[in-house]
């Protein structure tokens, strides 16, 4: 008889702060604007998070040394469409459909990621620096332990 050996697929132990944000803003100016109410430098990465060929996410990043962070700005809409057939009676009509980073809070436009070493974060002033930002309708705390794909916020 054969051992049946039973592997955890749970690697997620990283410990960050995330914030939703809402916003009709492009990339580019959610990074600005975060650049000058943050007082960060926020650069594109010069290559997209891809989780498959047609999933890919553009985003920013800052490692901010003086406090021990990694800041990472990241779109929740794929800057890929993918082309979806149909068999009904609208055939030839070609639809398109936006994969999500996080399927579960689509509504979100983006996510800030905050990796924190020493746990001095202030998550409550950040979040009201961001709605500082012009055109940010929202931003809130996201409890990573319940998102289903939190697997998708590991870079």
């Amino acid at each position: 008889m054969s051992a049946v050996y039973k592997i955890k697929d749970d690697f997620f132990d990283d410990t960050f702060f995330l914030i939703a944000l809402h916003s009709t803003l492009e990339d580019y100016a959610i990074a600005y604007g975060l650049n000058g109410v943050l007082k960060a430098k926020f650069k594109r990465s010069k290559a997209d998070f891809d989780l498959s060929e047609i999933r890919s996410f553009p985003y920013y990043d800052w490692e901010d040394e003086y406090n021990c962070r990694y800041w990472v700005l990241v779109s929740n809409q794929s800057s890929k469409k993918e082309l979806v057939s149909n068999n009904d009676l609208f055939e030839n009509e070609t639809t398109y459909s936006t994969p999500r980073l996080i399927p579960e809070l689509k509504e979100v436009d983006y996510f800030l990621k905050i990796e924190d070493d020493d746990d001095t974060l202030d998550g409550d002033t950040i979040i009201k620096t961001l709605l500082g930002i012009p055109n940010v309708m929202a931003a809130y705390e996201v409890d990573v332990n319940k998102l289903k794909s939190r697997n998708n916020l590991i870079f």
